[in-house]
């Protein structure tokens, strides 16, 4: 009866190769492993430990072993490394179509401006398992030098701190990058608003009653001044909306 003999696969190092591990013809390592999704992946990697040197003109990037720590760890937790692949445009799209579809046409409108800005940015094609918080930060930064107000980019920075806690419930990412504070980035330079006083509101409601082209908005500035609310929701108010 014959004997299988097993053969323990080197490099070109002669160092030993782990299950899973090989060396292509490229000269960059391999590692395959079965996904969450029940199939064959692989990642590879020009250098096989952290203190294996780089070749020459290649890019920067993290060894094999590390890659294959990072990999188990995510298979130990349920982590979805394939959905992990997926870009922050894709993640927004994604989580937008399972929000509430008859949403208002502002909200709407929010929504795809802020894809227009993702799109527009190396954040929105990147792969969300690989968004660190130094990616996060980057984006606030390079949102105030292309000048967007502080206001839009908190509000822009809460939308994805929202798509991330998704991407979190549906075990695609580990962390949520966009935890931190906007001030902390970079300066809150909103302009404070102040409210009229009485004798301005009762200056500016002569004014309306008197002059010929805005006594028209007289009833409207009445309503705003004492109820506080917002020119959309004083364009949406109804009779049904009052109680007598």
């Amino acid at each position: 009866m014959s004997k299988t003999i097993s053969v323990k696969r080197k490099d070109e190092r002669e160092r030993l190769l782990k299950t899973g591990e090989s060396l292509r013809k490229d000269g960059r390592y391999a590692y395959k492993y079965k996904g969450t999704d029940g199939k064959q992946h692989f990642v590879y990697s020009w250098r096989l430990t952290e203190t294996a040197p780089l070749p020459k003109v290649k890019r920067p990037c993290k060894p094999l072993r590390e890659l294959e720590k990072e990999i188990n760890h995510d298979l130990m937790h349920g982590i979805d490394s394939t959905g992990a692949k997926m870009t922050v445009c894709e993640l927004y799209k994604e989580h937008n179509e399972t929000q509430k579809a008859n949403v208002r046409e502002s909200t709407q409108k929010g929504r795809n401006q802020l894809m227009k800005v993702l799109q527009d940015d190396k954040l929105g094609n990147m792969q969300i398992g690989k968004v660190t918080s130094k990616d996060a930060t980057e984006w606030v930064k390079r949102m105030k030098e292309k000048g967007f107000a502080y206001q839009t980019i908190n509000n822009y920075k809460r939308s994805l701190i929202a798509i991330f806690y998704t991407a979190i419930e549906r075990d695609y990412v580990r962390k949520n990058p966009f935890i931190f504070k906007t001030s902390d980035i970079i300066k809150n330079d909103t302009e404070e608003k102040i409210a009229l006083t009485d004798k301005q509101a009762d200056v500016l409601l002569k004014f309306l009653q008197t002059d010929c082209t805005y006594q028209k908005h007289y009833h409207a500035v009445t309503v705003l001044l004492n109820t506080g609310l917002r020119i959309s929701e004083l364009c949406g108010l109804t009779v049904n909306d009052i109680d007598f």
